[in-house]
């Protein structure tokens, strides 16, 4: 099964024919809204009407319930003002943002084709009656799981790039996955999704909350239940704890806009080729896939931490663990982690 999100103009073969701008005509709001910068003036003439009487008149109980009627009527109009601005503001950048990433999405580029907008993926997903429809459980697995991969590809590279050597960027002792990456990706496609028709600026600030938000809490659960630490900032400015930083917190709000107008609709054109049975099994042979590989994985860097401290197994499972996972294995795997002395002493420093 193919679902084509791709916006086609005309048919194959037939001739383009250039189409006339309509002439600009205001809408019923813009026109709404004229009504109403005329009619605050003339407000504005009554008001100083009352100025007029509350001085050169007998103040009388008559006189002040009109001043009053008029404050509360300013009050509410005010109040409907506010609440039609924010609507109205809101309205106007998804309606920018909408027809941008459409442009963009219609680009031809000879290199990298263009990622389709995320209206386009909305509509063919409803169109389809796809199982990975929306944010549903279905879509949020796969999306870790791609995200647990990629994340490590990118990192690879980038370590290849800056320290000229590959380096196991993995969190999980079985296959280049991390679920860090993983759980980011889904963090960001839950906290955005709700914005991917809007502008950019709206997903940079939930990218670096967001992305802030778990490496901090990662960060500590990994302290707290192991005792250990893969990445300080203490060194960097504007830190948290050594957790998080500022210029971090800027790369997830970049990763942001990046992520849900440009990785995420290639994700989701991509899942929406998955058939829905075909897709389903799938998608829960991965699932049991990573349950197996986490509860693995646990167990390792718990067996290694007590190795560190200088504690044999005391039972079957634990000799398993040393068999399969020694203390060799687990620093190619994990060349980032650190216990005891070293982890007291502050290190390592990213």
């Amino acid at each position: 099964m193919k679902h084509n999100v791709k916006h086609k103009n005309t048919k194959k073969g037939e001739p383009q024919v250039p189409q006339t701008p309509k002439a600009y005509s205001p809408t019923v709001l813009e026109l709404t809204s004229d009504r109403l910068l005329a009619d605050t003036k003339d407000t504005e003439q009554r008001l100083n009407g009352y100025y007029v009487r509350l001085v050169d008149e007998e103040f009388t109980e008559a006189l002040e319930s009109d001043v009053e009627n008029e404050i509360h009527s300013l009050k509410k109009t005010s109040s409907n003002l506010l609440k039609s601005y924010q609507h109205i503001a809101l309205m106007e950048d998804e309606v920018s943002a909408r027809l941008k990433d459409v442009k963009k999405s219609r680009r031809k580029k000879k290199l990298i084709p263009a990622a389709p907008a995320n209206a386009y993926i909305d509509r063919a997903e409803q169109k389809a009656k796809h199982f990975a429809q929306g944010i549903n459980l279905y879509k949020l697995l796969l999306v870790c799981f791609v995200g647990s991969f990629v994340g490590v590809v990118i990192e690879l590279l980038w370590c290849m790039a800056r320290y000229g050597r590959f380096e196991s960027r993995s969190g999980l002792v079985y296959g280049p996955f991390n679920l860090l990456y993983g759980a980011g990706a889904v963090l960001l496609t839950v906290t955005l999704y709700r914005f991917r028709n809007r502008g950019s600026w709206v997903s940079f600030v939930g990218g670096m909350i967001a992305g802030s938000v778990l490496e901090y809490v990662c960060s500590w659960g990994q302290e707290l239940v192991l005792g250990s630490r893969s990445w300080d900032y203490s060194d960097m400015p504007f830190n948290l704890n050594g957790r998080i930083c500022l210029l971090y917190g800027f790369f997830w709000g970049f990763l942001g806009v990046f992520w849900i107008k440009n990785i995420y609709p290639r994700m989701a054109s991509a899942i929406l080729k998955l058939p829905n049975r075909a897709g389903k099994i799938l998608t829960w042979a991965f699932t049991v896939f990573f349950a197996v590989n986490i509860i693995m994985t646990g167990l390792s860097l718990y067996r290694w931490s007590e190795r560190v401290d200088g504690q044999p197994a005391s039972n079957g499972v634990e000799q398993i663990l040393d068999a399969r996972f020694p203390d060799e294995r687990m620093q190619r795997i994990f060349p980032n982690m650190v216990f005891g002395d070293d982890y007291a002493a502050g290190y390592p420093r990213n």
